[in-house]
């Protein structure tokens, strides 16, 4: 696999879980939240999709044939520049695996950009912490 597929593909599954608008090739356009995505056909899922119309689906099955665009509707999380913060708290522990949407910390935590996902502990603690003052402060930009 090419370089850039593996990173089209990567920026392609950071989409997932995030609130998107796809337009199909017919125009017809629907916003919702990105539950999955065949990354071979583009075949995706919505959750919680709405139509241009506002008329609610609880899951919508669209065919990558169909799939002209996909938009983000919501900011991206900056993963690149927690690791910038937690690398401060933690310094020379930190491991940005940002193709995977996941910081390393002590190789026993794992961040991602909803917090702490994996590990307990003072540490996990200290570095949820970070996140959350981070996330905080994003949020008010």
């Amino acid at each position: 696999m090419s370089v850039a597929k593996r990173k089209f593909l990567g920026e392609i599954g950071t989409l997932v879980d995030r609130i998107v608008m796809v337009i199909t090739v017919n125009d017809k356009k629907y916003t919702g939240t990105l539950s999955g995505i065949d990354p071979e056909s583009l075949t995706l899922s919505l959750s919680d999709a709405k139509d241009e119309k506002g008329t609610q689906t609880h899951k919508i099955f669209l065919n990558g044939s169909t799939v002209a665009q996909i938009f983000t509707i919501e900011k991206p999380f900056d993963l690149k520049a927690l690791s910038e913060r937690l690398e401060k708290v933690f310094p020379t522990m930190i491991k940005l695996y940002e193709d995977k949407g996941f910081i390393w910390v002590m190789e026993k935590i794992k961040v991602t950009d909803k917090g702490v996902v994996e590990g307990s502990g003072p540490i996990a603690e200290r570095a949820q912490r970070v996140y959350d003052l981070f996330a905080k402060e994003a949020a008010s930009k």
